[in-house]
């Protein structure tokens, strides 16, 4: 597993873009893009390319657009189009009048499909798809000739004009290029350009019953928009002499670098559209959405700043080979943004009732508690202290071990900006014999936690006044998965036999402090010892808020680091 450096992060693509600019190739320009196909939500992984497409733009000067690579209308959606917008807008990235299309194209891509016809670089084939990959070949027997290879250019002329005025049923015709069966890469063997779909586009509607396939359409796409720098990732490596072939046979005037660099993989997650697809239409999760999710949707909902992504995606560099990143280092960049920006907040999760006896039953006294220690700007809160609090249920045990040094009997603790108190009884439910009510003493002396006569205590524990408490519900989540990388299972296994049945918990009787009542969605703070939480933006109400935990406060990617120097 790659752990990177966050001090050193490479990008090599920085450097071909110097010395192109140092040759006044392209007279200097820099024209990038990133172009999703509207066939999902985005991803962590897509955060990087995002990062990196509309990085490189912005630091030599130049313009990234953003384009839909629109040529599936059976899987795209509107409602995708509108949340990769959303999410790009959300990273803090803008396009302006740079909004395209591959749609916006499809007259000019079917010309330049006559123009390879008319060259004697593409022919209509009958062969249906199964033919086509049989005839295909494998990576160590070339491929034979389609029967229909030979076709003369009229013919393939006239029936792809045909399968243009919908002649034709889907499946029976394709437009396929004609270079080289026997060529060692697979994707130069006759690589198939159209097909024929009867499937309304979201934009064209029903003006076209043949769309262009990505290969075809992509590279040219980037050439009629004046890029300069294609930029990819790996699994396009293959594909690049296609992408060459199009631009040379076609002697376009724009002939942009493809560039290929490392797909983002994540420890415990799987970074596939078509697998995230699965676990929604599945049901296995709430929707794209989902905080458990790696899309940038749920990571939003989660929690996650578009700060603590783009330092993330920093901090990985730009790499030539596939690696997959510990999921601890994206847990870090949002641990260190929201220690500068959280409030300190405090929320019991498991509720127990202490009762302080001594502690005068009609007084409420209002203690002061810091914003943020991190920010002296962010000032400080009032919280209510009275004879009746919730502290966590595991912060006592009746017959504590030798190194538990929270509360037990005849053990004396602090209470956060509160007082030393002194647990005295244990109150349990008559049937079970459960523990639900602690009986303790306080010393009025040690307001604000602090002892006159300096004696120490071992432990200091978060707590809410159980009078002004507010009930919330709290949502838990953990990796998604149980393994480190479920998209590679052995024997064919299925990813989702990998699912962390643990990956949420979710608590319904928590109780936090009053200052949290009315807080809006999307509001992030720290609750005192238990990690940060993002209020849910879905399904909270000022009535029944819900908190989701962005992350915990224990820092993996410190100690994965420290490890690394021993």
């Amino acid at each position: 597993m790659t752990t990177p450096d966050a001090a050193t992060p490479s990008n090599f693509i920085s450097t071909i873009i110097k010395e192109d600019i140092k040759a006044n190739k392209n007279n200097g320009q820099v024209v990038t893009r990133f172009p999703p196909e509207p066939n999902g939500y985005l991803h962590i992984g897509h955060a990087k390319s995002i990062c990196l497409n509309f990085g490189l733009a912005k630091d030599f000067d130049g313009r990234c657009h953003l384009r839909f690579d629109d040529t599936n209308p059976s899987k795209e959606e509107v409602e995708y189009i509108n949340s990769i917008k959303q999410d790009v807008a959300w990273l803090g990235f803008e396009w302006g009048e740079h909004l395209y299309f591959a749609s916006d194209y499809f007259g000019q891509l079917y010309d330049y499909a006559v123009e390879l016809i008319k060259r004697g670089k593409a022919y209509v084939c009958d062969l249906d798809a199964a033919k086509i990959r049989e005839y295909r070949g494998t990576l160590t027997e070339p491929g034979k000739n389609s029967p229909y290879r030979d076709r003369s250019v009229e013919d393939s002329l006239d029936l792809f004009v045909r399968m243009r005025d919908g002649e034709f049923e889907d499946g029976s015709r394709v437009l396929r290029a004609k270079i080289d069966m026997a060529s060692g890469n697979l994707n130069m063997r006759d690589p198939v350009l159209y097909r024929i779909s009867k499937v309304a586009h979201h934009r064209t509607g029903d003006d076209w019953c043949i769309y262009p396939m990505y290969d075809f359409a992509h590279g040219l796409s980037d050439s009629i928009e004046g890029i300069t720098h294609s930029i990819c990732t790996l699994e396009f490596e293959d594909h690049r002499p296609l992408y060459d072939w199009f631009l040379d046979e076609l002697e376009v005037d724009c002939h942009p670098q493809q560039i290929e660099f490392a797909r983002l993989n994540l420890s415990y997650m799987v970074m596939s559209k078509r697998k995230l697809l699965q676990l929604v239409n599945g049901g296995f999760m709430s929707g794209w959405d989902d905080p458990r999710m790696p899309t940038i949707s749920g990571l939003r909902r989660r929690g996650y700043t578009p700060e603590s992504i783009r330092n993330f995606c920093e901090r990985i560099g730009v790499a030539k080979r596939d690696s997959v990143v510990d999921i601890a280092l994206l847990e870090f960049s949002i641990r260190e943004d929201l220690n500068k920006r959280a409030p300190r907040v405090m929320g019991v999760l498991n509720p127990i009732k202490v009762v302080i006896e001594n502690y005068p039953e009609d007084l409420v006294e209002e203690l002061d508690a810091i914003n943020n220690p991190e920010d002296p700007g962010a000032g400080t809160r009032k919280i209510p202290f009275s004879r009746e609090l919730y502290i966590e249920k595991e912060d006592f045990m009746e017959d504590p071990p030798k190194k538990f040094f929270r509360l037990a009997p005849g053990r004396e603790i602090r209470l956060r900006y509160g007082y030393f108190i002194t647990c005295k009884d244990v109150v349990k439910d008559d049937s079970t014999g459960e523990i639900i009510e602690l009986r303790c003493s306080y010393d009025p002396a040690t307001r604000g936690g602090n002892s006159p006569d300096g004696r120490k205590v071992k432990a200091t524990l978060h707590w809410v006044s159980a009078t002004h408490a507010i009930n919330a519900e709290v949502r838990l989540y953990d990796n998604l998965f149980t393994v480190e990388n479920p998209a590679l299972q052995k024997d064919g296994a299925d990813f989702k036999e990998c699912l962390n049945p643990n990956s949420l918990k979710v608590l319904t009787s928590c109780k936090l402090e009053p200052s949290l009542a009315g807080a809006t969605p999307g509001s992030l703070f720290q609750f005192e010892r238990l990690g940060y939480f993002c209020v849910d933006p879905v399904d909270s109400n000022n009535k029944s808020p819900v908190f989701n935990r962005t992350v915990t406060l224990r820092d993996t990617w410190a100690r994965i680091q420290k490890g690394k120097k021993k």
